[in-house]
């Protein structure tokens, strides 16, 4: 499963409906609705949560993902040392982060392309990514 930064995940394109999403993968494992009334699938397979915004014409806007064999520029992400991960993306699109502390774990996010790596006793735990946001502060649909 590759990270196609500022685009999605895999074959998912940020700006898909529900229906684009279910003709790729098939019915979600479970629907849900958040505090914001966003839909929200979860793929238990793939190990990914999609969300698709309310307020966006319910388009895929955001992916949380921990599968195993998800992977950037070539290498796996998921279950690597943090330390390691980083120094290896300092000659790519992924070179600064702002970085915040919760409790055991650390979220490193890079806005220019809206990825968060979530690490933990400095092993990446979860990525997430969403659908870039231009200057206009309007979402750029891939899709």
């Amino acid at each position: 499963m590759k990270i196609n930064l500022k685009s999605g995940i895999d074959k998912l394109v940020f700006g898909m409906k529900e229906k684009d999403v279910k003709a790729l993968y098939g019915e979600p494992n479970r629907v849900f609705k958040d505090d914001e009334d966003n839909t929200i699938y979860l793929y238990d397979d793939k190990k990914l949560r999609l969300t698709f915004y309310a307020d966006e014409d319910v388009k895929l806007g955001y992916i949380i993902a921990t599968h195993p064999d998800l992977e950037l520029f070539g290498g796996k992400v998921i279950g690597q040392n943090w330390d390691t991960l980083r120094a290896s993306l300092n000659s790519t699109a992924i070179s600064s982060f702002e970085i915040e502390n919760f409790d055991s774990e650390d979220h490193f996010f890079n806005e220019a392309n809206w990825i968060i790596f979530r690490v933990e006793f400095n092993e990446v735990i979860r990525v997430e990514i969403g659908a870039a946001i231009n200057n206009k502060d309007e979402f750029e649909w891939k899709f």
